[in-house]
């Protein structure tokens, strides 16, 4: 018998730097479930992503036992990692902060395709380009 679901969280973690402290800590509290074993299995299941913030979904059952499933990173994060940028625009139209290549934009797509509901590579490279306009970079 399936157990019963009662609780999905979604939350965005640094890799392997998921604490007990807020937000995490009283977010999964809430949920019931074991702080200090979740921090353990994601920190150890993301110590090869340092770097990158990752979205999680944990599945919360009844009797109180979860799993996660981990997603790729952001969008706008891998657009930032691929310039060296801390942050994006804040006059996306007027102040550009740099600009990305067509194949940056592609590897970006390839990565982000398994969470884009994009049917092929090309639907996943515009979502990008139209990500990076949004943030203030053009597209060569």
């Amino acid at each position: 018998m399936a157990k019963k679901i009662t609780k999905k969280l979604k939350l965005q973690i640094a890799a392997g730097k998921a604490t007990p402290a807020p937000p995490i800590g009283p977010a999964l509290g809430q949920a019931g479930i074991n702080i200090g074993d979740f921090v353990n299995k994601f920190n150890t299941a993301t110590k090869d992503k340092i770097g990158d913030v990752l979205p999680v979904v944990i599945t919360v059952y009844e009797d109180r036992s979860y799993d996660f499933i981990l997603k790729t990173p952001p969008t706008a994060s891998m657009i930032l990692k691929a310039l060296g940028q801390e942050k994006g625009s804040g006059k996306p139209n007027t102040k550009k902060i740099g600009s990305i290549t067509k194949a940056q934009v592609k590897e970006i797509a390839e990565k982000k395709l398994v969470d884009m509901n994009a049917n092929d590579i090309a639907g996943a490279m515009k979502m990008v380009e139209g990500a990076a306009r949004s943030m203030g970079v053009e597209v060569k």
